[in-house]
């Protein structure tokens, strides 16, 4: 190819890249770039400010090698928390990216409760690092579905945004309706994690069209918090029940029952 057929062939791509730049100049002067959980000015979109990302608290090995509880020191590699040891989970393995408060917490509530829908490609970001190569190990990726009524009234579901964005950025197949929820539980907040676990008891089930997607897979669960685990067991087992050779958890926030 000549000198000015292979300049010619750039033009579209420098075109490309240059409209971005004016149309993301245009954005920034009309909404100017502000932090995602204050408020306060920041350099670029989608991102937070020097003072909550200190606050935000990242799980950061050392940390129990199924559940991803995070250790107060190393105690080397594979080192399992007490309530791994006495609860082993139904899934392999769990990890997630930061403690559930401050920043995090803001984070997750504007997404669930506020339909910042355009923070699930950031917190998929986050949750993509913090994965400890579960979606690079994973077959396919799927969302903690909610209840068609739960979902009629909050328009979308915070899981299934968290899970589109990531399989966007890994290139992971995404399962969007292959698990459903049967049952239409009430809300976990504030229940006991007895009363958490019967509340989600045979909540879930592959549909019978899609377990050819499901059989022999290894898939990686996704949902927004983790607190005592009983959704996403719950949902594991309807997974491993229809043939899933293995199931994982990814979460953007933790919830611990004591903090560290």
């Amino acid at each position: 190819m000549s000198d000015e057929a292979s300049t010619l062939s750039g033009l579209p791509r420098l075109a490309l890249r240059y409209g971005r730049r004016v149309l993301g100049g245009i954005v920034d002067f009309v909404y100017p770039p502000h932090c995602v959980s204050c408020g306060a000015a920041t350099t670029r979109q989608a991102a937070l400010c020097v003072s909550c990302w200190s606050k935000v608290r990242f799980i950061e090995k050392p940390f129990c090698d199924i559940l991803g509880i995070p250790f107060d020191r190393d105690e080397g590699e594979g080192m399992l928390s007490p309530l791994a040891l006495a609860e082993p989970p139904v899934f392999s393995r769990l990890r997630a990216v930061a403690l559930h408060d401050g920043p995090a917490r803001n984070l997750v509530h504007g997404l669930k409760y506020r339909d910042r829908t355009d923070l699930a490609p950031m917190m998929a970001g986050w949750m993509l690092r913090a994965s400890d190569g579960l979606v690079s190990g994973c077959d396919a990726i799927i969302p903690v579905p909610l209840h068609g009524r739960r979902l009629l009234m909050r328009r979308f579901n915070q899981s299934a945004e968290l899970a589109r964005a990531l399989a966007r950025l890994s290139g992971k197949p995404l399962l969007a309706s292959a698990l459903v929820r049967i049952k239409p539980t009430r809300r976990q907040v504030g229940l006991t994690a007895r009363r958490r676990a019967a509340n989600v008891r045979g909540a879930f089930k592959v549909r019978d069209d899609r377990l050819h997607e499901i059989a022999g897979k290894r898939l990686l669960l996704i949902d927004d918090v983790y607190t005592t685990g009983a959704t996403v067991s719950s949902a594991a087992r309807a997974l491993l029940r229809a043939g899933a050779l293995d199931v994982s958890v990814l979460t953007f926030a933790m919830a611990l029952a004591k903090p560290i």
